[in-house]
């Protein structure tokens, strides 16, 4: 497949801000990768437009700009042109572009940064975010459950949260609602748990819809050794081997047992 320089711009955006997914979507199926890349892509101007400005009201012009965007897709009226959102409307599907409004909604929380007022809060932040974009990217690709994407979703936007601690904590935000080790090791056992759940239940994604959870190749081993020890999370050290984790990446790429 050979890509518009649109397309081409999406992937190397994730490539640059988001090099995990982006080996995912290279792990895909070339069919599939003019759907993710866009998709991914969009969740990168999305996620970071709070960070980069210290002005409040600049960040929620930038994320209204996307809900405006996805609105537009949602109506299925004119587009704007760009180079994210042009790709993005001919790959997304009116209700997913509604589904994504919810996770730019979600975002605004980071403009503020003020801290998760417990667990079930950091939950439905997870699911809003993490979730909602695996499931957009699984439908626009195939059939799939909600709840088993949800619950990958949630894993994988669990795993991704406790790595950025450290930077997070830097910006001088308080990233989880119970930092002790005995929280940190409880959250990571509930990813965990939604985890094997979502894999228990493997057979309700099908196989058109299967190389979106890719995405979530890295999450068992970083909440494994979070809930093995919690210590690792403030300092740091999550990271899988990059050998050890690409082998597996390719692995269930080429089984589908993601």
């Amino acid at each position: 497949m050979t890509f518009s320089p649109d397309l081409a711009a999406c992937a190397a955006l994730v490539q640059r801000a988001d090099p995990d997914r982006f080996l995912a979507v290279m792990a895909a199926p070339v069919a599939a990768r003019r759907v993710l890349f866009p998709l991914y892509a969009m969740n990168v101007e999305v996620s970071r437009a709070p960070w980069v400005t210290a002005e409040p009201m600049i960040a929620e012009l930038r994320l209204q700009w996307w809900r405006d965007a996805l609105a537009e897709i949602a109506g299925g009226g004119a587009v704007r042109r760009h180079e994210v959102v042009t790709p993005l409307a001919a790959v997304l599907a009116p209700d997913l572009a509604a589904l994504l409004d919810g996770l730019v909604e979600a975002r605004r929380g980071d403009i503020w940064r003020d801290p998760f007022e417990d667990a079930a809060h950091l939950d439905r932040y997870l699911d809003a975010t993490s979730g909602s974009l695996l499931l957009a990217a699984a439908r626009a690709l195939g059939a799939a459950e909600e709840g088993v994407v949800r619950d990958f979703g949630y894993a994988l936007g669990l795993a991704n949260w406790l790595r950025a601690v450290p930077q997070l904590e830097a910006q001088g935000r308080i990233p989880l609602p119970d930092g002790t080790p005995d929280g940190v090791q409880a959250l990571a056992r509930r990813g965990l748990e939604r985890l094997a759940r979502a894999r228990a239940a493997r057979g309700a994604v099908s196989r058109q819809a299967a190389p979106a959870m890719l995405a979530g190749w890295q999450a068992a081993a970083v909440l494994q050794r979070a809930a093995l020890t919690p210590g690792r999370v403030a300092s740091g050290q999550l990271e899988p081997g990059a050998l050890t984790g690409r082998l597996s990446l390719m692995a269930r790429a080429a089984t589908g047992r993601w």
